[in-house]
């Protein structure tokens, strides 16, 4: 990855968590994947800030974190494979039936 775009997705990172901060305050620990960029923020923002936000970037933590809108993927996947709105319209209607 060239160095430009590894700058701007630090940027980018720090952009996200100020909002996020601003909007729910400031966490006692953070969980992310291997993202250098997320890191990279959160080091910054404890700096600038005297902050003392915990990293934590243990594969299984983030894992259980996604686990939490499985659900919701399981019912949007079979959407996913309508190919015109005619059909789509006829599954829609054929669930609304049975209901």
């Amino acid at each position: 990855m060239p160095r430009f775009c590894r700058q701007e997705d630090r940027k980018a990172a720090s952009r996200f968590l100020r909002k996020a901060i601003g909007h729910h305050g400031v966490p006692e620990k953070i969980t992310i994947d291997k993202s250098g960029a997320n890191k990279a923020a959160i080091e910054s923002y404890n700096a600038e800030h005297q902050a003392d936000v915990e990293i934590r970037q243990v594969k299984y933590l983030n894992n259980i974190l996604e686990q939490d809108h499985r659900a919701v993927k399981r019912v949007a996947r079979p959407t996913l494979g309508f190919k015109s709105f005619r059909s789509a319209t006829a599954t829609v209607a054929g669930v609304g039936s049975c209901i």
